[in-house]
């Protein structure tokens, strides 16, 4: 089971999920948390990624005078994780229970309305 991240750990693994390159160099966070308007001090950027390294999520390897962090958890991994502990206290594990909310409480634009019903139908295909 994934652990829970905070959200300021959570915006650097996206940061570092969303890297085309295996490997993320601690720049690359902090131009990536300063373009996303959420600049970081040093030192809690290097406390966060610690507490991320504790937490299973990242890997740190010395090259030089710098680490390397490698991605451990895979974004969909943590969102599937997350979506399940979502729907376990919202909605007691019903998911007909938050499809019917976005649909009633109008939360879907017309194509992201289109798209669920073609996923959904796609899905019933494969039974």
């Amino acid at each position: 089971m994934v652990q829970q991240i905070s959200d300021a750990e959570l915006e650097i693994m996206k940061i570092i999920w969303s890297n085309p390159q295996e490997v993320t160099l601690f720049p690359y966070i902090m131009d990536g948390l300063a373009a996303k308007g959420k600049p970081c001090q040093k030192n809690t950027l290097i406390v966060l990624l610690s507490r991320l390294i504790n937490k299973g999520f990242l890997s740190a390897k010395k090259s030089g005078r710098r680490n390397e962090y490698t991605a451990l958890v895979l974004e969909t991994e943590y969102q599937t994780e997350q979506t399940k502990n979502f729907l376990g206290k919202i909605y007691e594990g019903n998911a007909k229970g938050l499809v019917t909310n976005l649909i009633s409480g109008d939360l879907l634009t017309d194509e992201e309305y289109e798209d669920l019903k073609k996923l959904l139908e796609k899905g019933r295909e494969k039974r």
